[in-house]
């Protein structure tokens, strides 16, 4: 059986389990529009609840319901309509990447009080992925990209009956074992893995969940949200001595008959990972990076961006009337309003105002911290100043803020204030000598201040370490390393206290641990890149701050 094929009969798995289980959530799929996800959505049918489709500019009034204005206005008396959460449904929504925050932390709310969703992720780039507020509430992490027709022939089938399905404390144990080896923290994805084995047993007419329950589980649910590798059995502790083995077995007879093979399990889960796993944990952890950098943070105004629910506030002038809404909310007391004497035919209030409330993104400000002390010019400065240049080009293109601190000798330099020149940028930089001391704690503090500057103006700003981690000038411009390494770590602190994204990129031979435990320290994404040329350089800052 081909790849495809077998991605194909897991995805009618999970549809199946989802009928069985409805506490697993739903599903989050993402495939592009074509037969072969249509005939995956025509088995939804088969979990004989009402499917609602929820576009992706519906509104919290269209999902809890709201004020009826025609009714209202006709009857004289609050009339409210229904929203589509009003009863238990399987909830569709295409285009989920796109969903704005706050409909999608009200779907996922919705998920706890009996709903269903199918999240159909249609993203054409990597970076375009349905947001972790809605797929940990959702059991499974399908991808039907790649699956031709000819390899989705199996048919849904026919579901059992829906029967209660026993779970021992090993089950549990094995499934804990299992999304630990994996990298899963996730408590709600082990309860979606128990659930899916209780789910699969039943689906085979069993009372208790088997190996083969969890195994199958662990793939569905557990592999898909993955962070790291298992290790190999080879790296495995040793198993005891052959005496001590007796001895434990001759203390605890049942726990050992109880005890589920968990080498047997990781191998199988480890053969159900995607090829491209590695490539896959990158791109997640860069997106997880890129939370809030590279894209500018998102603010609320009154004048321009995406539109929000209004707001009700006093009318002072500087804010914009949302007129549709003020009429919504006067219209239920237009009736008690006229017995107590009122003579206009409608009569709006102060309370009654609603202002009309935006959303837009900040502009980016990417600073780029260079180190162009004697350790690095000698080694990498020149791949350094070529991986720059293409970043910059790169950040021109995005009208992305750029800014250029280096530091050697005793201290640090501002090269270049925010702006958007790349020609100014291109010039500064090719001027730019090596050779000195590395006071990796004074470009440190100058970034932070450009950084804070930037942030003032209503930018959002990014540092970008480009260093060997070789502290050897304390803040002071004294040479010591000791202090130096004290000084860097302290003005970490700081930008962690300060809150500002950042990305250290390792340029040594090998890795610095020093550095390592400098980007820890400030929250910050370690990237070690020996021998990398600029251009490599530059494809990994483009993919964590994309």
């Amino acid at each position: 059986m081909s790849e495809a094929s077998q991605r194909w009969q897991r995805a009618l798995l999970a549809l199946k389990l989802l009928a069985l289980e409805p506490r697993l959530g739903g599903v989050c799929l993402r495939a592009r529009t074509g037969p072969v996800r249509d005939r995956w959505m025509d088995g939804l049918a088969r979990l004989s609840v009402p499917q609602r489709k929820v576009p992706i500019n519906v509104t919290h009034e269209q999902l809890d319901g709201g004020l009826d204005l025609a009714a209202t206005l006709s009857s004289g008396r609050e009339v409210r309509s229904r929203g589509v959460l009003a009863e238990p449904c399987l909830l569709i929504v295409p285009m989920a990447e796109r969903l704005e925050a706050g409909i999608a932390a009200r779907l996922s709310q919705a998920l706890d009080t009996g709903h269903r969703m199918v999240a159909l992720d249609e993203g054409a780039a990597e970076d375009e992925r349905v947001t972790r507020t809605v797929t940990d509430r959702l059991a499974f992490h399908l991808d039907l990209d790649g699956i031709a027709c000819g390899d989705a022939l199996v048919g849904f089938g026919t579901l059992p009956e829906a029967a209660e399905v026993s779970s021992t404390e090993a089950d549990i144990v094995a499934i804990t074992s299992l999304a630990e080896s994996l990298g899963v923290a996730s408590a709600r994805a082990a309860l979606f893995c128990l659930w899916a084995a209780q789910a699969h047993a039943a689906l085979h007419r069993r009372r208790e969940v088997t190996p083969e329950d969890i195994e199958m589980a662990a793939i569905l649910t557990l592999a898909p949200r993955a962070t790291r590798l298992p290790e190999p059995a080879d790296n495995a502790p040793e198993p005891p001595a052959p005496d001590e083995e007796q001895e434990q077995e001759r203390r605890d007879p049942e726990d050992q008959g109880d005890a589920i093979p968990q080498e047997i399990l990781l191998e199988a889960v480890r053969a159900a990972l995607p090829a491209d796993i590695l490539t896959q944990i990158a791109q997640r952890r860069a997106r997880r990076g890129a939370a809030g950098a590279g894209k500018g943070a998102k603010r609320t105004g009154n004048r321009r961006g995406r539109p929000l629910a209004p707001k009700a506030a006093p009318y002072d002038g500087r804010t914009r009337l949302d007129i549709v809404a003020t009429l919504r909310a006067a219209a239920p007391w237009q009736a008690l309003r006229r017995q107590t004497g009122a003579e206009k035919a409608i009569e709006i209030r102060g309370s009654d105002f609603r202002m009309k409330r935006f959303e837009e993104k900040s502009d980016t400000l990417l600073v780029f911290v260079m180190d162009a002390s004697g350790s690095a010019a000698l080694a990498r400065l020149a791949e350094a100043k070529g991986a720059i240049e293409i970043l910059l080009s790169e950040a021109y293109a995005r009208r992305d803020h750029v800014s250029l601190v280096s530091f050697r000798g005793t201290q640090a330099e501002v090269l270049l204030p925010p702006t958007r020149s790349l020609v100014q940028t291109k010039r500064r930089l090719g001027a730019l000598p090596g050779g000195g001391g590395t006071p990796l704690a004074a470009g440190l503090h100058a970034a932070t201040e450009i950084a804070l500057q930037g942030r003032a103006k209503g930018m959002t700003p990014t540092l970008i370490l480009l260093t060997d981690g070789r502290a050897n000038v304390a803040l002071d411009g004294e040479a010591d390393r000791t202090r130096a390494g004290q000084d860097a770590l302290r003005q970490a602190r700081v930008i962690l206290s300060h809150g500002l994204e950042a990305l250290v990129i390792d340029t040594g031979k090998r890795p610095e641990r020093s550095l390592r435990t400098l980007a820890e320290t400030m929250d910050a994404t370690y990237l070690p890149l020996p021998r990398a040329n600029a251009e490599r350089v530059s494809d990994a800052v483009s993919t964590l701050v994309a």
